[in-house]
């Protein structure tokens, strides 16, 4: 008979299986795993053994309560076959592909990745991705100054990193793919569940030519936490995250604040004083939370800011390639 124990045979299948059955970012289940290894948390879970004081009664005997019961060797052994039959490959802390910027999340750093496309995009230096989020029901401002901004990045080279979503999201991941650059989607539920459905052409289009992400097996549905928790992928994975446009309450400002959180420099683009999409991104700028965005040369500088250094950067040519984005009439 096949266990939960005998899956977890070493730590990286143990990583795939903690992923596999419970849920992103338990900061519990991550000091457990940092302290005594994936292999022993399982173990303690399955077996209900003693457990360390990194975790205190209380805390003991919630994750106890809440992990036990989801660690069915049915479930990761279903997760591990979909994962072969899809050709989806799995990344874990330590692997060399591993992107370095999700350490900074320390306890809630994934336990693993399910990935599709060019792994590759992951190794490169954290200085070379750049996320965008933003309003969903992006105007036509928002989406000329995304396409305006993420077409330069991506021309320099730069990753466009976002979340998929109608709007911002896809407006970033379409200009990125039409510039000939590289584009990350990271996904709130399983790969094969591609979110929203209304999208799911340009998510497969993303899988195709550039990487599609998620911390959470195939056959996962998208749920209220899984987006909150995605919000921390999506500020670790880059130097810097660019909010062209958003609402005062935006859920793009919960990428924002998990930028904040690990120290990471945040742009933000003005718009209108009369669009409500755009009090979100003046109300960052006058909080002092983001810094001013009006063109690619920004973005550089918040990187050069991010990276500690002050090299100016230019075109292959000497001569700085860098332009204002043009923002239409009707907005001034």
């Amino acid at each position: 008979m096949v266990t939960i124990a005998s899956l977890a045979k070493d730590e990286r299948a143990a990583r795939i299986v903690l992923a596999a059955t419970t849920e992103p970012g338990d900061t519990r289940t991550g000091r457990l795993v940092t302290a005594i290894g994936a292999v022993e948390t399982v173990r303690l879970a399955a077996d209900e053994g003693t457990l360390p004081e990194i975790l205190d009664a209380v805390e003991g005997e919630l994750w106890s309560r809440q992990v036990a019961p989801r660690l069915l060797a049915s479930v990761a052994k279903l997760a591990m076959r979909e994962t072969d039959q899809l050709g989806l490959e799995v990344l874990v802390p330590g692997d060399a592909s591993w992107p370095a910027g999700l350490n900074g999340l320390q306890d809630r750093e994934p336990l693993a990745l399910w990935m599709r496309g060019a792994t590759s995009f992951l190794s490169v230096p954290l200085r070379d991705r750049v996320t965008f989020t933003g309003a969903r029901a992006a105007t036509s401002y928002g989406v000329h100054v995304t396409t305006e901004l993420a077409s330069d990045l991506a021309k320099e080279e730069r990753i466009i990193v976002s979340g998929g979503s109608y709007g911002i999201d896809a407006t970033a991941h379409r200009a990125a793919m039409a510039a000939g650059g590289s584009t990350i989607a990271v996904l709130p539920g399983g790969l094969d569940r591609p979110y929203p459905a209304g999208n799911r052409n340009l998510l497969r289009q993303v899988g195709d030519v550039g990487l599609l992400v998620s911390e959470l097996p195939p056959g996962t549905a998208p749920t209220r936490w899984r987006f909150l928790a995605r919000n921390r992928l999506l500020a670790a994975l880059s130097s810097v995250t660019i909010v062209p446009e958003a609402g005062y309450r935006s859920g793009a400002l919960g990428v924002v604040h998990e930028a904040h959180l690990l120290g990471r420099e945040v742009g933000a683009v003005p718009g209108p004083i009369t669009s409500v999409t755009s009090a979100g991104t003046h109300r960052l700028m006058r909080e002092g939370i983001a810094r001013l965005v009006t063109n690619t040369q920004d973005v550089d500088d918040l990187i050069e800011a991010a990276s500690g250094k002050t090299a100016q950067v230019v075109g292959r040519s000497g001569v700085n390639q860098h332009r204002r984005v043009q923002v239409p009439p009707r907005s001034l």
